[in-house]
Order: structure tokens, then C-alpha cells, then sequence
């Protein structure tokens, strides 16, 4: 049996929204595992969260760069937030999204590629590393391209152009004009910063989400009977989907319509029909758990060891 530690109690009532003695409970259940546990609680109808929200922990950067029909994103990461206010910091995330955007995102290809000045991107990194004194990493990068259409971007409390802490491009699909599907394209990219889908449309939803949902709704009403919970469960996965799918969600320009109905509405002024072929979303540190310590507490374990 896992150590159910008030750390931990603590972390699942954060990321739930649940009581103190429903998240004890449900860690007591589920051996201490956070995620089991989301799900217990959301099943016993205690979570007032429905999807994990996550603290971001990781510093750096995000970065975007786009051109016609291609764009990229990258994130950089470093130790603090100081440095990313730096000039030369700023400089290298820029520099590596405008290389990504040439020669690709992928990360260990991206790494070898030519950096202006004559260097590889991995040597540009470690040469700032040399510079600033802090430790910095290339994480992650990701492109969309389509064969006629734009990408379009949009970066929030951006530092710089193209810089900040959540980064969106979007892909659109069309023959139309392309002033007209730019600013499309930019009001759905801040849709995405804003509503955080997962998915583009329900049929692109991981399997393995769709499993769990399945199962959280099951467990939730398990006492109706099973032509009932057929039913219950097809509801409650097209009401999921409302949530997580982007084209399924209430468009933030206008929540009287969905992003679907928003952009088949935009074909008329783009002059052609417009396919939303996808997005990327990079939040600046998400899934990176970055340890919290207690300063008093450090030093009150070295004044009294014992």
C-alpha cells in the first residue's frame, strides 16, 4: 500500500478540485495513483474538474514561425524565467523555430541541422548554456503544412514576435484568398490558446482517452441497466467531445456557434471551400513536474539536523 502523504493529498485536490478527505479517500483506493484516482472521483461525481489542469514548471520558451503555407513551433526550455527574458536566450529560441521551419521538427535531425553562424542547433545551444550559466534544452518542435492554404499562428503574451509562453499555428485548407483565410486562421489559433482542445474532431481522439471516458461513465452509473448505460455512455462521450474536439467547441469569437459552423460561415468572404486540416498547441512547460521546495523548512533541517 502506497504512503498517502499530504503532498499528495494536497496535488490530487489542486488537480481535481475535490475535498481534502474525498482526495484522501480516493489515493486510499487507488494506491496512491494520481490519475486512478482523477477518475475515481470523477466517477463518484466528488471531481469538479473534468479534465486535468496541471501547474506549468518548466521556463524557456515557446516560439513560432511561419511562412505561406508552413509553420512550425518549438519549445526551449531553461532553468528560469530570468533567462528568458534574455536578449541572446530570446535570440536562440527564435533562431531555432526559423531553422525548424526550413529543415523540419524533427528534434534530433533539428539538433544537427545548420545554425546561422556556421554552427549546428545543438551547438548553438551549448554555446549559450557557456554564456548565460544555465542548463537548456530544445524539447519538443512540430510543423503543418498543406498544399494550398495557410498557416496561420497566433502566441500569447507574446515577449517578442513569435515568443511567449503558449504558442498556436493552424492549418487551413483552401484555394480562396489568403488574406481572408489568415484571419481566419488567427481567431481559430487563439480559440486553441484559449480552450486547449485535444483533439481536431472525435474520430481523432486517442483511443485510450475514449477507453477511459468509457469507463469513468460506466463506473458512474453502473446500477441502470444495460440497454440504459448503452445509452448513457454514447451521450455522455458526445458531450465529451463537445469539450475536447475543436470543432465541436463553442467558437470564443462567437459561442453561438461552433468552430465548424464559424468556418464553413468564412467560405463565403475566403471565395472557396476551407478544410481545417490541423493545429498544434504548446504550452510552455506542460507535463513537466518541477520540485517545489520550502526554503524555512531547508533550513530549519540543517540548523536542527536531528
Amino acid at each position: 500500500m502506497a504512503e498517502i502523504t499530504a503532498a499528495l493529498v494536497k496535488d490530487l485536490r489542486e488537480k481535481s478540485g475535490a475535498g481534502m478527505m474525498d482526495c484522501k479517500n480516493a489515493l486510499k483506493e487507488t494506491d496512491g495513483d494520481i490519475e486512478a484516482a482523477i477518475d475515481w472521483l470523477r466517477a463518484k461525481g466528488l471531481s469538479k474538474a473534468a479534465k486535468k489542469s496541471g501547474r506549468v514548471a518548466a521556463e524557456g520558451l515557446v516560439a513560432v514561425s511561419v511562412s505561406g503555407n508552413r509553420g512550425v513551433v518549438v519549445e526551449v526550455n531553461s532553468e528560469t524565467d530570468f533567462v528568458a527574458r534574455n536578449e541572446e536566450f530570446q535570440s536562440l529560441a527564435k533562431s531555432i523555430a526559423n531553422v525548424a521551419l526550413e529543415k523540419g521538427a524533427d528534434v534530433e535531425a533539428l539538433l544537427g541541422s545548420h545554425y546561422p553562424g556556421g554552427l549546428t542547433v545543438k551547438d548553438a545551444i551549448a554555446n549559450a548554456i557557456a554564456t548565460i550559466g544555465e542548463n537548456m534544452t530544445l524539447r519538443r518542435a512540430a510543423e503543418l503544412h498543406v498544399a494550398h492554404g495557410v498557416v496561420s499562428h497566433y502566441v500569447h503574451n507574446a515577449i517578442s514576435d513569435g515568443l511567449g509562453k503558449i504558442g498556436v499555428i493552424v492549418a487551413l485548407e483552401s484555394t480562396g484568398s489568403a488574406q481572408a483565410l489568415q484571419a481566419l486562421g488567427r481567431q481559430v489559433s487563439m480559440h486553441v490558446a484559449a480552450s486547449s482542445p485535444l483533439a481536431l474532431d472525435s474520430s481523432s481522439v486517442d483511443p485510450a482517452i475514449v477507453e477511459r471516458e468509457k469507463a469513468v461513465l460506466a463506473e458512474k452509473n453502473a446500477s441502470k441497466p444495460a440497454n440504459v448505460l448503452e445509452k448513457i455512455i454514447d451521450s455522455g462521450l458526445k458531450s465529451y467531445y463537445k469539450e475536447i474536439c475543436l470543432v465541436d467547441q463553442p467558437f470564443v469569437i462567437d459561442p453561438s456557434k461552433t468552430v465548424a459552423v464559424a468556418i464553413k460561415e468564412a467560405e463565403k468572404s475566403v471565395g472557396a471551400p476551407i478544410v481545417l486540416k490541423g493545429f498544434v498547441r504548446f504550452a510552455l512547460g506542460e507535463g513537466i513536474e518541477k520540485e517545489v521546495t520550502d526554503f524555512a523548512a531547508e533550513v530549519a533541517a540543517a540548523v536542527n539536523p536531528n
